[in-house]
C-alpha cells in the first residue's frame, strides 16, 4: 500500500482524481455554473482552470533554477496571470471565468497529458511535484462539494450512498496520561508532507480525557433548544460580532418542521439525524457549545496524540492507508455515526479520520523551525488568521489525511463539512 507513489500508482491517482474533478461538476448546465459573486466560494470554471493551470506549473514548467516558470510558457494564453490565485483576487476571479466551458475542459485534458508524459521520465525528488498537485487537487474536490452544498446545488453523480443511521451511543470519555512527543513529522520517500507539518516538534502533555466521537446533531440539536445561540455568555467577543453582523440564529442548514428539525444537504432537506456528527459548525458555534456543555476544544497537540494513541503510528488505525475507510471519499453523502473504521483499529476513539474535520482551540501557526516549501503560498499566508481542524470529513480523499495533517479555515467559516469533539475540562 506504500507503493501509492511510485509512477504507475501515482499515474492511476491523478487520473483518478481529474475523473472526479470533471465528474463533481459534470450534472450542471452553464447557467447553474454562471452564478452571481460570493465570498465563500470561487467561480467554477476559473476553479477547474485553476486546476489545471497548477497540475501544469508544478508539474510540466516548474524549474529550480526558475521558480517563476516563465521560461516554460502555458499552453494556455496568459495562464499565470489569469488562474494563479496567488496573484488574482478572490472578485476578480468572477470576471476571469467567462470563458468557454468547452476551452477548460480543454485545458483539464491537455494538461493532464502532458503531466502523465512527463511523469513516466520523472526521477524521485521531481516526483514531489506531482504528489502535491495530486493532494491539490483533492483539496480542491471537496471545496467543490462545499460550493455545492453552500449554493443549494444538487450533489453529484458520484457513487455515494446514503449516509446509514446510528444507534444512539452514549458520550464517553478516553483517559490520556499525556506525556511527550514529536508532534508532526519529517517527509519522506513515501510520506510526502506539506510544509505547515514540518519540522516535527517536541510537545508535552499533561493528562487529558476526549470524547470517544465527534458531538452529534441530537445533542447540538438541545443546545440550540436550550436558546443557546441567545446567551451571550456562552459567546466569545468575537464570536457575538459574527452572529450580529450574520444575523446568525441557529445552525446553518437547519430549519423547523413543526417539533421536528430538517437539515439540507445539497439540495435537499432530510430529517435530523440524532445520532450523526453535527456538521457546518464554525469554530465560534463550537467554542459556545463546549461552554454550554461544560467542556472545551482539544488542541491540535492533545488531537493529534489522541489520533495517534501516544505512540508513532500515521493513521489511528496504523501505519499503512486505507483506501476503503467508509467515512472517507464520499462513499456516503454525509457523515454518519454508524461507519466503523478501517478493521484492526488501535485506537479506542472513532472517526478521527473522516466523518467531519474536528475544530481545535489552537490557533493556525508555523511550528518552530518552518521553512515555506516550493509552494510557498499554501501556508505562510495564513498563519496567524485561521484556526486548525484536524481529522478529515465524508467528503475527504483518503489519500489526504493522516494523524499529522493539518488543516485551517478562518473563525467564521461554516460552510466546511467541520463539526468538533470535546474533551472534558478536568481529565
Amino acid at each position: 500500500m506504500r507503493e501509492v507513489y511510485e509512477p504507475k500508482a501515482l499515474a492511476a491517482a491523478l487520473r483518478d482524481a481529474r475523473a472526479r474533478t470533471l465528474a463533481i461538476y459534470a450534472h450542471l448546465d452553464d447557467q447553474a455554473l454562471a452564478f452571481p459573486y460570493r465570498e465563500d466560494v470561487n467561480p467554477p470554471l476559473w476553479e477547474l482552470s485553476h486546476l489545471a493551470w497548477f497540475q501544469e506549473f508544478w508539474c510540466t514548467r516548474y524549474r529550480e533554477d526558475d521558480p517563476t516558470g516563465e521560461r516554460t510558457p502555458s499552453i494556455a494564453p496568459d495562464a499565470d496571470r489569469r488562474f494563479n490565485s496567488a496573484l488574482v483576487a478572490h472578485r476578480d476571479r468572477w470576471d476571469i471565468a467567462r470563458m468557454p466551458r468547452s476551452e477548460v475542459l480543454d485545458f483539464l485534458g491537455r494538461t493532464l497529458e502532458t503531466t502523465l508524459k512527463r511523469l513516466k521520465r520523472s526521477d524521485e525528488a521531481q516526483r514531489y511535484f506531482f504528489r502535491l498537485a495530486l493532494l491539490h487537487e483533492d483539496m480542491h474536490g471537496e471545496a467543490f462539494l462545499m460550493s455545492l452544498q453552500s449554493l443549494g446545488l444538487p450533489g453529484p453523480d458520484l457513487p455515494g450512498l446514503e449516509p446509514p443511521p446510528a444507534l444512539a451511543a452514549p458520550a464517553r470519555d478516553v483517559y490520556f496520561s499525556g506525556g511527550d512527543f514529536l508532534q508532526g513529522g519529517s517527509s519522506g520517500r513515501h510520506d510526502f508532507a506539506f510544509d505547515n507539518e514540518l519540522p516535527g516538534q517536541q510537545a508535552h502533555l499533561e493528562q487529558f480525557s476526549i470524547a470517544e466521537r465527534a458531538v452529534t446533531q441530537g445533542e447540538f440539536a438541545r443546545f440550540v433548544v436550550d436558546e443557546g445561540y441567545t446567551y451571550a455568555s456562552l459567546w466569545s467577543g468575537a464570536g457575538r460580532r459574527w452572529k450580529a453582523d450574520e444575523n446568525v440564529t441557529g445552525p446553518r442548514y437547519w430549519k423547523r418542521d413543526g417539533d421536528a428539525w430538517l437539515v439540507r444537504r445539497f439540495d435537499q432537506w432530510h430529517p435530523l439525524d440524532p445520532d450523526a456528527p453535527m456538521v457546518h459548525v464554525t469554530f465560534y458555534e463550537a467554542e459556545a457549545y463546549c461552554r454550554w456543555s461544560g467542556r472545551r476544544l482539544p488542541t491540535e497537540a492533545e488531537w493529534e496524540f489522541a489520533a495517534r494513541n501516544g505512540g508513532g503510528q500515521r493513521f489511528p488505525w496504523g501505519d499503512e492507508p486505507a483506501f476503503d475507510a467508509p467515512a472517507l471519499d464520499y462513499r456516503h453523502r454525509g457523515p454518519s455515526g454508524a461507519l466503523a473504521d478501517p478493521g484492526n483499529a488501535n485506537s479506542p476513539l472513532r472517526q478521527m479520520l473522516g466523518g467531519v474535520w474536528e475544530w481545535t482551540a489552537t490557533p493556525f501557526e508555523p511550528y518552530a523551525g518552518f521553512v515555506a516549501g516550493p509552494y510557498q503560498e499554501y501556508s505562510e499566508p495564513w498563519f496567524q488568521t485561521h484556526q486548525v481542524l484536524r481529522g478529515g470529513s465524508f467528503a475527504t480523499r483518503s489519500r489526504l489525511v493522516h494523524n499529522r495533517w493539518r488543516n485551517f479555515y478562518q473563525a467564521h467559516r461554516g460552510d466546511a463539512f467541520a463539526g468538533l469533539r470535546t474533551c472534558a475540562l478536568d481529565a
